[in-house]
């Protein structure tokens, strides 16, 4: 992977913790959240999507528009999916179970499913992520997840984390295979999303705009933030990058996490979620010299 490629995906990282503990605060609202900061970076986005289509050539057809549906349904899924978890679980628990999740069954899917070759240090360096993410959901114990409802956000992280893993091979296959330019597919993916989600969010309109009271300014933020830190990383993949490596090196994302969450959720974070974000850090520094 190059330096520019990574620099790419640490900057995502950095991006997409900071929208996840935004997403955290407003857990209680649900589908209505999700559709209010999709609503708005469909909105925020516009100008610059039909810059591109004017400027850049998409190449329309029929595998290009099915990507596009199915990348809009597994990050609708996605989105539901997470916010539920953030509301029946800690995000210190729900945030590293999913993201662990997610690198492994991409790394997987990308070797089988892309052709992409699975080099020793690249493969050593996502498993070196991924046991860091380990330590940092369970501070250094196993003996967390025995705790009545532990499992709870266990759970939730994991269905999180296969749905991660999907739409990053589904987009991985978009942009660099069907050549989409990757503000396009996000653009035309939260379309789907919201479009998806509008039938439900109408019948209950009365209810979504009191739940929302409140949440605008987070919304705006995470509609702004959430397409930002996964337009970086399609980039990254447009750029060459591998999968297989581009999906556990954004796992970093955890460390910044963990910080975010110390400061402002107050969470504990002691020795062994510290080492494991030295781990973390380690198996991404594999990676960038795979």
């Amino acid at each position: 992977m190059s330096l520019a490629s990574l620099s790419l995906v640490v900057l995502a990282a950095f991006i997409h913790a900071t929208w996840n503990l935004l997403a955290k605060r407003a857990a209680a609202v649900g589908a209505a959240f999700v559709f209010a900061y999709g609503l708005c970076a469909v909105i925020l986005y516009l100008p610059l999507v039909i810059w591109v289509l004017i400027h850049e050539t998409t190449p329309w057809s029929a595998p290009v528009f099915l990507a596009l549906a199915a990348s809009g349904l597994l990050h609708l899924i996605y989105s539901l999916c997470l916010q539920r978890g953030y509301r029946e679980a800690d995000m210190s628990v729900v945030y590293p179970v999913a993201r662990g999740t997610g690198p492994l069954i991409s790394v997987i899917g990308a070797i089988l499913l892309l052709n992409e070759p699975a080099t020793t240090t690249g493969l050593l360096g996502a498993m070196a992520v991924v046991v860091g993410i380990v330590l940092i959901a369970t501070q250094g114990r196993l003996a967390t997840f025995r705790r009545p409802g532990a499992w709870v956000g266990v759970k939730w992280g994991i269905m999180t984390g296969l749905l991660i893993a999907a739409y990053t091979v589904v987009d991985g296959y978009g942009v660099k295979v069907l050549l989409i330019a990757p503000v396009v597919l996000d653009w035309f993916a939260g379309l789907v999303r919201i479009t998806l989600l509008s039938p439900l969010i109408l019948a209950r309109r009365r209810t979504a705009w009191e739940a929302m009271r409140g949440h605008w300014g987070l919304a705006l933020a995470v509609g702004a933030l959430s397409p930002l830190s996964y337009i970086l990383v399609l980039q990254a993949l447009s750029h060459g990058a591998p999968l297989s490596l581009v999906a556990p090196a954004r796992e970093m994302s955890m460390m910044v996490g963990a910080l975010l969450a110390m400061i402002f959720l107050r969470e504990r974070v002691g020795p062994g979620r510290l080492l494991g974000c030295a781990v973390l850090i380690t198996g991404v520094v594999l990676l960038a010299r795979a």
